[in-house]
Order: C-alpha cells, then structure tokens, then sequence
C-alpha cells in the first residue's frame, strides 16, 4: 500500500501547510489565467522561431519560468507577463545559439582544421554566376528591374517599392512576380520570352 505524502498527515508542520496552499493557490492560479493563453503564445513562438521543432520545449520552458515566477509573487496582468518571458526566452536561445566557447576558438589552429574559405574555382564560379545575374537584371524591362532590385537586392516592402516608384502595392507585385519569373527564365536556362530580349 502506498504512503500518503506528507502534505496530507495530521502531524505535518504549519509552515509547510502554508508552502502547500501557496502551491495550490499558483496551480490553479495557473490553470485559469495561463493555460487559456496557450494558442496566442503557440502562435507567438511559431511566428518568431524558425524551427517549428523548439516549440513545444519553448512552450514548457515559458510555463517553467511564469510558474517559477508566480511562486514568488502571482504576476497581474498575466498576458504581457507571458509574453515577456517567452520574448526573453527567445532572446535567450539565440544569444545561446551564436555563442561560440572561446576555448574552441583557441583550438583550431591545434585541432589543424581546415579553414572554409572558397577556393579559387569557387570564387572564379560565384563571380560568373554574379556577371550573368548582373546581365540578366539588365535584360529586364526597367520598371520591372526596379522593383527587383528594390524588393529583393535592397530588401523593401513593397508600400515602400510603390512609394519610391510611384505606383500602386498591387502593380509592385504584380511587376516583381513578372521580374522573378523572367530573371528564373533567364538564368536556369528555360525558354524566354520574347519581350524580355534585348
């Protein structure tokens, strides 16, 4: 037969009984005011965190550290706490993921390993491929060539294309799928158009 846990006997001490009402208080604290909040914070980490594999562990560790938290003091509101910890998580992970030891930077030269730099050919190919991306982009129509360059060489959104070209968001999309189409044509050597020769 299984023992009762302490909390249970008659002969427990009070300070004890206190530490468990804390505790029940938190679980069901817990249990009504975070748990709801699971979609939004599920929703939260898929958006913010390239792989999807993490989520459930990030979700626990976010669980782990609000229900560390509210043992000390029960956080109101909840959701902006929540959503602080898992943001704080995140940082944390990445922090993690680009920290390299400097004990394993000293040790290369000792280790004789390598170094991945490209060699000539590589570098000779990636100029090549660049000349003929170069060659392609100018064989583009302008309007087109411009919102390429804008939106995928100088990264802006396309509210931000349509403003600098003056034209409407749906003729930026519309000019940038033309271009990506035409500049893919060009360079894995399908059939061209014959508007986009020169």
């Amino acid at each position: 037969m299984a023992e009762k846990p302490e909390t249970s006997r008659g002969n427990a001490e009070p300070g004890h009984q206190s530490e468990v009402a804390a505790a029940s208080e938190v679980d069901i604290w817990f249990i009504r005011e975070v748990l709801p909040l699971e979609a939004a914070l599920m929703q939260f980490l898929r958006h913010n965190w390239r792989n999807k594999s993490d989520i459930d562990d990030l979700r626990q560790d976010v669980y782990v550290r609000v229900y560390e938290a509210a043992h000390k003091e029960i956080p109101r509101p909840v959701k902006p706490f929540l959503f602080t910890i898992a943001r704080h998580l995140l940082v944390d992970h990445v922090r993690r993921e680009h920290v390299v030891p400097i004990e394993a930077v000293a040790d290369l030269d000792a280790l004789d390993v390598a170094i991945d730099t490209p060699g000539p050919e590589c570098s000779v190919i990636a100029r090549d491929e660049l000349r003929h991306l170069q060659v392609s982009l100018d064989r583009l129509p302008p309007r087109c060539r411009e919102a390429v360059v804008l939106g995928r060489i100088e990264g802006l959104s396309g509210r931000e294309i349509a403003a600098r070209m003056g034209v409407t968001e749906a003729t930026v999309s519309r000019q940038l799928a033309i271009g990506m189409c035409a500049l893919a044509n060009m360079l894995y050597g399908e059939p061209t158009d014959q508007r986009w020769r020169t």
